[in-house]
């Protein structure tokens, strides 16, 4: 099944990732961009593994966090698993958990303006997938509100472009 663009969300372990790589399933050459922090436990480990064991043998990974970068190099069909690792690795990376909240939103932005710029003008299919977080009580934490608050409206800036919008629930899918 070739796709246009998709944003596939959900709470973690509904399915979403499953659910994305079934989009692209039937599709020889998929670049699976690996856009999250690289962690070195145990539980990481195989989280990833278990992954890449799902995924075709002729698929290739890129692990990066220029998003746009691989979206707009690719000639083939393109799976970004997800944009929640992927602010979570923007933050760490750009050292800003501290920074005041509109510095934060300008970083971020920039780089979500050029993602969402080379989505909308991309012609190979891409699925992204996201994690939806903003269905629950408001953190305690600084930390968990600027992510949530963050990662809400990278969600909305990255479906405004996308051709689809796929929500998982418990592995059941409702296209909105």
């Amino acid at each position: 099944m070739t796709v246009g663009r998709v944003l596939v969300t959900g709470g973690v372990r509904s399915g979403k990732s499953r659910h994305a790589e079934g989009l692209l399933a039937e599709e020889r050459a998929v670049t699976y961009v690996a856009a999250g922090p690289v962690y070195d436990d145990d539980d990481w480990a195989a989280r990833v593994a278990a992954h890449r064991a799902r995924r075709s043998a002729t698929w290739s990974t890129v692990e990066t966090r220029d998003l746009a970068g691989a979206i707009r190099t690719a000639t083939g069909p393109v799976l970004v698993d997800c944009l929640g690792t992927w602010l979570n690795a923007v933050i760490d990376e750009a050292r800003l958990w501290e920074a005041p909240v509109v510095e934060i939103d300008d970083y971020v932005g920039g780089l979500l303006s050029e993602v969402a710029a080379v989505l909308a003008e991309t012609r190979v299919p891409v699925v992204v997938v996201t994690n939806e977080v903003g269905l629950g009580v408001v953190p305690e934490h600084r930390s968990a509100r600027i992510f949530r608050d963050a990662l809400g409206t990278i969600n909305q800036r990255v479906a405004a472009v996308c051709d689809e919008v796929h929500l998982v629930v418990a592995g059941r899918v409702l296209k909105l």
